[in-house]
């Protein structure tokens, strides 16, 4: 029987690789800059949104507290004319990449201990390489991709967006199952 701590080397290198791989996707390929875009007027937006003083959040435009009031007729003309759509807001100041990239990694630590704790419930030491990697494959993408969904769905992400970070996932994914794979004990 394998137990979690004989997976200790393929959790930690698989997390290491999934970094490095993001990493490059995001700061060497770039493919995702063309996800965002810049309002023409930019300083009229970021002045009225900072007159109204507003705290790091969630915001929705335009704002309905309650889902019964979307059937009235101002909220209705609101949705007609727009903009509609949905904004995080940080705190104000540097972006500070230290704090962000550490979560990052430990997310995708944790995706691979997950892994490993559905893998030590499914195969054996000396398990084949083929089937190691198509589990591990399976469980890292739904956990990398599937929660992107959502975001199409709900918040009008553009889906051309979602499939470019699923295809991310599965890129993490394929990484994380390669080094299970050739690392599973014998």
């Amino acid at each position: 029987m394998v137990s979690l701590a004989h997976l200790w080397l393929p959790i930690l290198l698989s997390a290491v690789f999934v970094f490095i791989a993001s990493s490059l996707i995001h700061m060497a390929l770039k493919w995702h800059n063309s996800d965002y875009h810049g309002f023409s007027n930019e300083d009229e937006v970021r002045a009225a949104i900072t007159k109204g003083s507003p705290t790091p959040g969630q915001y929705t435009l335009p704002y309905c507290a309650d889902h019964k009031d979307f059937g009235t007729e101002a909220m209705k003309t609101k949705l007609k004319e727009g903009p509609v759509g949905f904004m995080i807001l940080r705190a104000p100041g540097p972006m500070t990449m230290g704090p962000m990239l550490f979560q990052w990694f430990l997310y995708i630590l944790l995706v691979s201990v997950f892994a490993a704790l559905v893998l030590v419930h499914v195969f054996a030491p000396g398990a084949d390489y083929k089937h190691i990697f198509h589990v591990t494959a399976l469980v890292c993408f739904m956990t990398y991709a599937f929660g992107l969904i959502p975001m199409g769905i709900w918040w009008g992400q553009p889906w051309r967006s979602v499939m470019k970070g699923m295809v991310d996932g599965l890129i993490y994914a394929c990484v994380t199952a390669g080094t299970f794979g050739w690392l599973w004990p014998r």
